[in-house]
């Protein structure tokens, strides 16, 4: 009898992490790691993760704007640090408790999104510790002092911090601002007109600026308004301010004069020495406003002026051909934005014809950028002025341009124009034939064609072969499948491509479109309010495997459950499932049930942070999901979601494209059950 085999030899383990590599070694490694990559490598052993927190506290930087951690979370990621210099976090889910995290004594730099629950003891503590704060931006903040930043050099921005608590701003606030912030060298007081509030302003400074301060400007009736301003900063460069009453941007500008008026033998105080950009949003924007600011501010390069009116404009409360005159009488202006809204009213520059852009681009010549909307009056005869006087012009942008044709750029080939963005919102005389000749210009980057009606698909045709055209919109255009099918062969690498409301597009323009390389560019695509646009189209662009970031679908009624099934299921090379998605817009489409619902739960779609629903669904069950998917932004009532913009072609938006699961969340959470929420999800 033989005897039995020996045993297979036992396979040794393999060597603990401090066996491997020495320590210094694991160390250096991590330290070049972003927090990210800290928290992920922190996931896979004990030994990393023992070294992934020793690293943490020597971390120079510390950016997490993905998710937005509560304080318990944040805790243990911010250990004492004397060596953090720059913080970036989303702060919708912390409060006052967590100031401690925040205000640290060897901070350069600060960038805090969502601090609407947070009140201003955060200023206040941020002016006692950070002594050194250069940079700082607390987006979505309320504001109060900031003052005691004796160094500050460059941002910070403050928007509706503590907005829900209803605190007070006073003028004396306003007054410790602009002393205390004496390196202060960009002012940002900034606010979008909105019904509910037209006194927001922001501070936003190439040193320190405080942005979009909640304060109303009406509070800030005080004879000194003007003269306050005399102790801000001589470095101050630029000043933006959201919404300020007319009475009160004069009296400004009158000290401003007044001081420079002054004999030599009077020590008067200098305003805004170094003042370069401005803008401002304002009830009217008239001849007596535009001859003050000319007056005022001789070394400007930058003048961005809108206004809202909620009546209609008389004649001695608005602009004429001379107001346009008085512009830019010393011949540095770069760029001119004059923009009339149409929010509470609709009207527009009546008073102003082909005279005043004639007059304006004659002493305008080095503009680089020309922002111009509501110029009713304006024919082809004026447009063309800015183009051929503007040899340096790079953006160019019209909007509610009614006389502007294509004779505006029948002869732009024989300019010397290189423009680069280009924006035509509601010209709705602009056909085919202005667009052809407009491509041209080969280094377009941003175009921006929304509601030019006239359009269809031979002015497609012309822009799909243009090498660096990048971002395209064309909401509203006469457009159909053929157009897509020539982008889809084209050769102009598109990462964003905006079709909403485009309703002669049908179900097969999706293939048409990712038939060719754009499938391989493409990550942000608005396809809503297109009615033939069904499931079966959102099957086949998932089974292309676009690594689209950016989906809106919005107000679509034939799209469905089985649209969120293939999305949910759609892999990207080879990745987790629905793994690049990081927005997605499903409001009011007709087919969601709520079965779609449970197709959001983990492990699909691990990096999706913001997601539109119609939240009368199944209330419960949107709930549910918002509780057992805590760093998911959730919209039920019909807001656009995210953030991008079309004429800022940043490409932040699109870091951590890597496919793999979102770790991130599960090592924050560290496998916290959320048991009573799935089974509300199961039933």
């Amino acid at each position: 009898m033989s005897p039995p085999p020996p045993p297979d030899p036992i396979e040794p383990s393999p060597p603990a992490m401090d066996v491997a590599l020495p320590g210094a070694v694991v160390a250096t490694i991590l330290s070049r790691l972003d927090v990210r990559s800290l928290v992920l490598a922190a996931a896979a052993c004990r030994g990393l993760r023992t070294c992934a927190s020793h690293a943490l506290a020597f971390l120079p930087s510390f950016h997490l704007l993905e998710v937005a951690l509560t304080r318990d979370l944040l805790r243990p990621l911010l250990p004492p640090n004397q060596s953090l210099q720059s913080l970036r976090l989303d702060c919708a889910r912390l409060e006052d408790a967590a100031i401690g995290c925040l205000a640290r004594p060897s901070l350069h730099e600060l960038l805090l999104l969502h601090c609407e629950n947070i009140s201003g003891r955060l200023l206040c503590e941020l002016g006692a510790t950070c002594r050194d704060l250069r940079y700082g931006m607390l987006c979505q903040t309320f504001v109060v002092m900031l003052l005691r930043c004796l160094l500050l050099h460059l941002v910070l921005s403050l928007d509706t911090l503590g907005e829900r608590r209803g605190l007070v701003v006073n003028f004396s606030d306003l007054q410790e601002l602009l002393n205390g912030c004496s390196q202060l060298e960009c002012g940002l007081y900034h606010d979008t007109y909105t019904n509910q509030t037209r006194a927001k302003w922001t501070t936003f400074c190439s040193t320190f600026s405080v942005s979009q301060l909640a304060l109303d400007f009406s509070t800030f009736d005080d004879p000194n308004f003007g003269h306050v301003w005399a102790s801000a900063s001589q470095r101050l460069s630029s000043l933006e301010i959201g919404y300020i009453p007319m009475t009160m941007l004069l009296e400004l500008l009158t000290a401003v004069v007044e001081s420079k008026l002054c004999t030599d033998y009077i020590r008067a105080p200098v305003f805004f020495p170094s003042l370069q950009k401005l803008c401002l949003t304002v009830d009217f924007i008239t001849d007596h406003l535009i001859g003050s600011i000319s007056a005022a501010l001789p070394s400007l390069t930058h003048l961005d002026l809108q206004d809202a009116p909620i009546i209609e404009p008389t004649s001695s409360s608005d602009l004429t051909n001379a107001g346009l005159q008085q512009i830019n009488p010393h011949g540095k202006l770069k760029h001119i934005s004059l923009m009339r809204s149409q929010e509470f009213l609709m009207t527009t520059f009546r008073r102003v014809n082909d005279l005043g852009i004639l007059l304006m681009a004659d002493k305008c010549s080095n503009l680089e950028s020309v922002c111009l909307g509501g110029f009713s009056r304006v024919t082809d005869t004026g447009f063309r002025a800015i183009i051929h006087s503007c040899s340096g012009l790079h953006k160019l942008r019209v909007s509610h341009g009614s006389h502007l044709t294509d004779l505006v750029f029948h002869d732009i080939i024989a300019t010397s124009l290189c423009l680069t963005h280009v924006s035509l919102r509601w010209c709705k005389l602009l056909t085919d034939v202005g667009i052809q000749r407009l491509s041209f210009n080969k280094d377009l980057n941003v175009l921006d064609l929304r509601d030019c009606r006239s359009l269809g698909d031979d002015a497609v045709r012309a822009l799909s072969c243009l090498p660096k055209l990048q971002t395209l919109s064309l909401d509203g255009t006469d457009i159909s499948d053929q157009a897509l099918k020539y982008l889809g062969l084209g050769t102009c690498p598109l990462t964003s491509l905006s079709l909403r409301g485009c309703r002669k597009l049908t179900n097969n323009c999706i293939p048409l479109l990712l038939a060719g390389s754009v499938k391989q560019s493409l990550q942000v695509l608005d396809i809503s309010k297109i009615p033939s646009v069904m499931d079966d189209g959102i099957m086949l662009l998932a089974s292309t495997r676009t690594p689209l970031v950016e989906l809106r679908m919005r107000e679509n009624p034939k799209i469905g459950d089985s649209a969120v099934m293939a999305l949910a299921s759609m892999q990207v090379d080879g990745g987790t499932y629905g793994s690049s998605l990081q927005l997605l817009d499903l409001f009011d489409c007709g087919g969601i049930t709520p079965l779609a619902t449970r197709w959001f739960k983990k492990p699909y779609f691990p990096r999706l942070r913001w997601l539109g629903i119609t939240g009368s669904l199944n209330r419960v069950m949107v709930d549910a999901l918002a509780r057992s998917r805590p760093f998911l932004h959730m919209a039920c009532r019909g807001e656009e979601l995210g953030t991008t913009v079309l004429w800022d072609t940043s490409s932040d938006w699109y870091r951590h494209n890597d496919d793999d699961l979102d770790e991130l969340e599960q090592w924050l959470l560290d496998g916290e059950p959320v048991s009573d929420d799935d089974a509300i999800m199961e039933e």
